[in-house]
């Protein structure tokens, strides 16, 4: 595929079909993540792929809850996603189940390997993710160019410690997200909804767009 199509067709799958997927098709995906940017070149991301049913379920188990509190949030309005009423019934679709999907792709980084330079101010600190998420950005990139849909997210890095037990992840590496993959049940999208380039990219300052609308 063309890498822009690649890009703008890669949009979070949540209905999956039950055919696992290849080794091979897993290879050459991480093959290409593996060349996301990254601090010094540190390289601090490492991948457990899930597949055995009954440790897939203990992952599920541990994802529901905390999607349903999230779910009834937005239900009563305590929560306000903006997002279209029917995308919240298909995250709720994905996550009854999540137990059912070929594989769960668990990302973890290497603390080490990670050089946040935003902790000493007064906000979030997200620079760490910087060595991160491109290369799983990367990966599902990849995943879409084998006709492979994915599903990232980062709810049960709630459930940090349960999952290091479950899975066995070591001291020193943190998760960073979760990524279901499987082939789609339904066509990818031809299109995806984003905001245009006139009202995200400014010149010199926020004060002044870059390009008229």
């Amino acid at each position: 595929m063309e890498l822009t199509e690649v890009m703008r067709t890669t949009g979070t799958c949540r209905y999956f079909r039950p055919d696992p997927v290849p080794d091979e098709v897993l290879h050459r995906a991480f093959d290409a993540a593996r060349f996301g940017p990254q601090g010094g070149n540190r390289q601090p991301v490492r991948w457990v792929v899930v597949r055995e049913a009954a440790t897939k379920q203990a992952l599920a188990d541990l994802y529901l809850p905390l999607w349903k509190a999230y779910f009834d949030g937005i239900a009563s309005g305590e929560v306000n996603v903006g997002a279209l009423p029917k995308t919240v019934l298909d995250a709720d679709h994905f996550a009854e189940n999540l137990a059912t999907v070929p594989a769960i792709v668990v990302a973890c980084a290497e603390l080490d390997g990670l050089h946040p330079t935003d902790t000493g101010l007064d906000r979030l600190s997200v620079v760490g993710g910087g060595s991160i998420y491109p290369t799983v950005q990367n990966l599902c990139l990849a995943l879409r160019n084998e006709g492979v849909g994915t599903a990232f997210t980062t709810l049960l890095c709630i459930t940090e410690p349960a999952v290091r037990e479950l899975l066995s992840i070591p001291e020193g590496f943190i998760t960073a997200g979760h990524i279901a993959i499987g082939y789609p049940e339904r066509p990818f999208p031809t299109k995806l909804t984003r905001m245009p380039v006139e009202e995200i990219v400014y010149a010199e300052s926020f004060a002044r767009p870059l390009f008229s609308s």
